[in-house]
């Protein structure tokens, strides 16, 4: 508030460029820089010293924290200033220091965000990634670039993704886990080297799947890990163990199309 009593959306001190796009009840803290290109949704507040650079489109409600680097330059050295962008969609928290790049044309030229995920301190997104909903990423967690993260997967503290891997829904990785093969859905993660171990029941608890699908769970984890199956044989077996489990049809869905192998 000003000395009026009036409220203050956009500091003195900020700098929004003519071609940003801010809802009128975006809020902008003291030396943010808002570039051309940028459009954000209404309820987003945005902290001091925030660079968002565009082509970057971020939905409603979302909260940005201070020094954070939102829609810059993919780290890639083919990357020639193509026009490429960062989509995010609604309620993300982007703690500080978060850094989340756009995409390159050697993909789809586009990053992407979906809703009510939570970016704590010093995490990192790069190029070309494809992020669910409800994943959280721990302090220093960071993604390569071309990662697909799927909904409600949780990276523990720096965590490390290698690029082009798949992380599988509600799959959970321990701090300092270092991914680089997919990882199935429902699976946790860690350890040195980082191995399976076991499924995410907790985390399935939580977000009530029924105790059967958590039992096929159980028992489609026991038919990859802890048998001498070929997985193409095991992924077969689980197909017809799915019957109407959307969960197990789901896990099924992602081992036919890894992109890395998964981590064994």
């Amino acid at each position: 508030m000003c000395g009026r009593g009036k409220l203050i959306l956009i500091h003195p001190t900020a700098i929004v460029d003519s071609d940003a796009e801010l809802a009128d009840d975006v809020s902008v803290g003291p030396f943010s820089v808002i570039g051309a290109g940028v459009k954000v949704g209404s309820g987003t507040r945005i902290a001091s010293h925030v660079v968002i650079k565009g082509p970057t489109t971020i939905g409603r409600d979302n909260r940005i924290y201070q020094f954070s680097s939102v829609g810059e330059d993919p780290q890639d050295k083919k990357y020639a200033d193509e026009i490429t962008r960062l989509e995010i969609g609604d309620r993300n928290t982007i703690r500080e220091y978060t850094s989340l790049h756009r995409g390159t044309k050697q993909d789809k030229s586009v990053t992407k965000i979906g809703n009510d995920n939570l970016f704590m301190a010093y995490t990192h997104v790069a190029h070309d990634c494809v992020i669910g909903n409800h994943v959280i990423m721990a302090n220093g967690a960071s993604l390569a670039g071309h990662v697909h993260l799927h909904s409600h997967a949780i990276l523990g503290g720096f965590t490390l993704v290698h690029q082009f891997t798949q992380i599988g829904q509600y799959s959970f990785a321990a701090m300092g886990s270092a991914i680089t093969q997919d990882i199935p859905p429902f699976v946790m993660v860690g350890g040195k080297p980082t191995r399976p171990h076991g499924i995410n029941s907790v985390g399935m608890e939580r977000n009530g799947i029924s105790p059967e699908d958590i039992r096929l769970i159980r028992k489609a984890y026991k038919m990859i890990y802890k048998t001498n199956l070929r997985l193409e044989d095991a992924i077969d077996k689980m197909e017809d163990l799915a019957g109407d489990s959307k969960e197990l049809s789901d896990m099924v869905s992602f081992l036919r199309n890894v992109n890395r192998g998964i981590l064994r």
